[in-house]
């Protein structure tokens, strides 16, 4: 299914500059302030193109290609906006989400890379958007197989999997019901709240999405990866998309 439509008047609501400011090409973390740091430590003349409602967007130059780095906020509702402005009006083509997640399985621990290959979602948040039933969705399978390259010539682990994309924060409900009504073909590796939105919106484009995680916390362990480091030390997952991105 296609995209909705959108009346030609309408002007996007949450970006506010030109699309000549905005890169075809996107890195996208959660937080703004992640953004910043992101346009501050990896990109050479990178400029403040949008701060509405404090959603920092920048463009620079990494290794001279432009590129676009602009936070998504927290959770699918606020990942589908900002995608579909980006898509929609300023013509980008891919996105990259650099995030965190809660490990599901054993075998991942804190800091582990994820490079995800599905998303499940158990709402309706596909219906809602264009009348898709759809429950699980995929990532741009060219942009994924460039980011597994990209991850081998850096010497960087990445597991691959399906998360699943709630509409809560995991440590802050009880999930093991939720996991529960997972069907029994899809194995669930992790659980954060965007993907899906990405790349539900991005197939509605035909356009690339990809996703990969950090894993900051896990339901088999103690370690939590405190504030501080999910803002500015998740540099691995960064290097890995902006050297993807830009291939």
């Amino acid at each position: 299914m296609k995209a909705p439509k959108v009346l030609e008047h309408i002007k996007p609501a949450h970006i506010a500059c030109t699309k000549e400011d905005i890169a075809p090409i996107v890195v996208m973390p959660g937080d703004p302030l992640r953004a910043k740091y992101i346009a501050e430590n990896f990109l050479s003349d990178a400029k403040l193109v949008s701060d509405t409602r404090n959603m920092f967007i920048f463009t620079g130059t990494y290794k001279g290609v432009r590129v676009t780095v602009m936070g998504s906020g927290m959770g699918m509702p606020s990942m589908s906006i900002y995608a579909f402005e980006l898509f929609y009006f300023f013509g980008v083509e891919k996105i990259i989400r650099v995030g965190t997640c809660g490990g599901l399985i054993k075998e991942l621990n804190v800091p582990d890379l994820i490079l995800v290959d599905s998303a499940y979602n158990e709402g309706n948040f596909a219906y809602s958007y264009n009348g898709d039933p759809t429950h699980l969705v995929y990532p741009s399978k060219v942009l994924n197989e460039t980011i597994k390259k990209t991850a081998h010539e850096l010497n960087l682990k990445t597991f691959m999997g399906t998360v699943m994309s709630t509409e809560q924060f995991g440590f802050y409900s009880d999930n093991e019901h939720v996991l529960a009504r997972v069907p029994k073909n899809i194995q669930v590796i992790a659980e954060e709240m965007e993907a899906f939105a990405l790349f539900h919106i991005a197939d509605s484009f035909e356009k690339q999405a990809s996703c990969i995680l950090t894993v900051v916390d896990s339901k088999f362990s103690e370690v939590f990866m405190s504030q501080e480091d999910r803002e500015k030390s998740l540099n691995e997952s960064i290097t890995l998309a902006l050297e993807s991105i830009i291939k």
